[in-house]
């Protein structure tokens, strides 16, 4: 005789979500992909007795900070950089801002609904770098992002965050300033 414990409930029952998921949706991997998550929670619920939803709704985030972190470490320290490019025209971009010291423009994988980058035409390589001659363009990026903000609808508070070196997670070497908003932002920030 077999004994139905609840361990074994959820077993079978994963089985037959992943068997169907794989079924339904074999013949269409980007579709796939958006059950991995929901796969993962539920092997993640048969280990420790928590809320899977909540892992399901952490782990995208995760892996870009994953990905942030490992092109971070990859990252050139000198030589020529996407912003520059942006800056010389050579790759296209739609600025929402642009002034004689400063272009800002939405951010290619936003990490919240409002997600901007302010940058200096000055190529400063971060701001552990930058100079006491800098203070000016400094804190003309700050004001440019408070303006920006504000034109964006953020009227009930935004994160400002400058990514500094390797540990840092800076992965491109040209000093910028990410404006995040539009949803609550959590503490500790790291």
């Amino acid at each position: 005789m077999y004994v139905y414990t609840t361990l074994n409930i959820y077993k079978f029952l994963i089985n037959n979500i992943k068997y169907k998921f794989i079924n339904a949706f074999s013949n269409n991997i980007e579709k796939m992909n958006q059950f991995h998550c929901v796969i993962n929670a539920t092997k993640y619920f048969i280990r420790k007795p928590i809320n899977p939803l909540s892992y399901c709704l952490s782990y995208p985030y995760s892996k870009k900070m994953a990905t942030e972190v490992e092109r971070a470490q990859s990252a050139a320290h000198n030589g020529d950089t996407i912003f520059g490019k942006i800056l010389r025209n050579e790759i296209p971009c739609k600025f929402i801002y642009e002034d004689d010291q400063c272009v800002a423009f939405h951010d290619l994988n936003p990490q919240a609904p409002t997600h901007f980058l302010v940058i200096p035409r000055k190529p400063i390589p971060q701001l552990s770098k930058s100079e006491d001659d800098d203070k000016l363009v400094l804190g003309h990026l700050m004001l440019v992002a408070r303006k920006i903000a504000k034109e964006q609808g953020l009227d009930n508070g935004f994160r400002l965050v400058i990514n500094d070196g390797k540990d840092g997670a800076q992965s491109v070497y040209h000093l910028h300033l990410h404006v995040l908003g539009g949803r609550q932002m959590q503490w500790p920030p790291g």
